[in-house]
């Protein structure tokens, strides 16, 4: 499989903005492309980041959700293009996007593997840019090519757990990512530690729970953080980084309420607020262990006043302000 078949260079046109702000203070100055069908590059020396986006609805089709998230990539670059820096010395690329237009999710998903893996190798962090979250089991492949550890923690800020049985012939959705990393791991003799927060169980069937409770999965329901079991939440995250050498961290947008995020493929009325997530996600960012993220499920067909850009943009802001490396950078 020739992954640059499904591979689009990065462009110029999404990072614009005003002309009347110093350079350097936003996300539009730093920007650098960065070509992957021509990996020429240097060696990385300080915290570095690459967007690379997954442009794909399939796996949400084969869902059954609503479509739209093939065009959020492009529409998040615009929003995050505008948006302040406050931490200096930032390496920050756009690394492209991988495209399945075609609805062949599974060679899209090998794809975006070859392009994690690449970046990886050359010391960058990636944060990928959805697509509905089958982005996560086309990420992983590429995370499990890099890693230096048996012991892997995998975060999804998920109103929903993803684990799905397989459709028929063994093929994949956006609801079945997770299942397909379990069984991965488990074929590779390896451990699975799979940990969800702000679950809700309007959302999730009967066997979803027993799924996840068949793969010792850690649950942190979205009731916990609106009833502010504050200690609970925080225990919950310590216990995650302790117990593990590196980290994937993944956000479904539809993990926040509908009022800030309208824009996803499964609104949730009984959604999370950002202030009840962020504060979790800056201690995964700052505990030196993770070693890429994404975010999926945006669908900007769905917007109302870009709530859900901006709300995933300043996602963004937060892991790269937040961010520290491996080295400790």
């Amino acid at each position: 499989m020739d992954w640059l078949h499904y591979y689009q260079p990065p462009t110029a046109t999404p990072w614009q903005g005003r002309a009347d702000v110093a350079y350097g203070s936003c996300f539009f100055h730093i920007i650098q492309l960065l070509n992957l069908a021509q990996p020429s590059w240097t060696p990385i020396t300080s915290p570095s980041f690459a967007l690379l986006g997954f442009r794909c609805d399939e796996g949400v089709k084969r869902n059954l959700g609503r479509p739209g998230a093939i065009n959020g990539p492009n529409v998040l670059r615009e929003v995050l293009a505008k948006l302040p820096l406050q931490r200096k010395n930032l390496v920050i690329y756009d690394a492209g996007d991988i495209s399945c237009e075609n609805g062949d999710l599974e060679e899209a998903q090998a794809a975006l593997g070859e392009a994690v893996n690449l970046l990886l190798a050359y010391g960058i962090t990636p944060i990928l840019l959805g697509g509905g979250h089958e982005i996560a089991w086309g990420h992983y492949q590429g995370i499990a090519k890099a890693l230096t550890t048996d012991k892997l923690g995998i975060v999804n800020f998920d109103a929903h757990f993803d684990m799905r049985p397989l459709l028929p012939n063994n093929k994949g959705s956006s609801g079945t990512p997770f299942l397909q990393i379990a069984e991965a791991q488990h074929k590779a003799d390896k451990a699975f530690d799979y940990n969800c927060i702000g679950i809700q169980p309007g959302g999730n069937i009967p066997l979803l729970f027993a799924t996840m409770e068949k793969y010792h999965g850690g649950v942190l329901l979205a009731e916990d953080i609106h009833l502010k079991k504050t200690e609970k939440c925080f225990s919950f995250i310590k216990k995650i980084i302790k117990n593990n050498q590196q980290l994937y961290i993944t956000i479904c947008l539809d993990v926040f309420a509908a009022s800030d995020a309208p824009g996803v493929s499964a609104p949730q009325v009984l959604g999370l607020t950002p202030w009840q997530v962020i504060p979790l996600l800056r201690e995964l960012a700052n505990s030196g262990k993770v070693i890429s993220y994404d975010l999926a499920e945006f669908a900007p067909n769905y917007d109302i006043d870009n709530r859900t850009a901006r709300l995933a943009a300043n996602l963004i802001f937060e892991i790269v302000h937040h961010h520290r490396s491996t080295t400790g950078k």
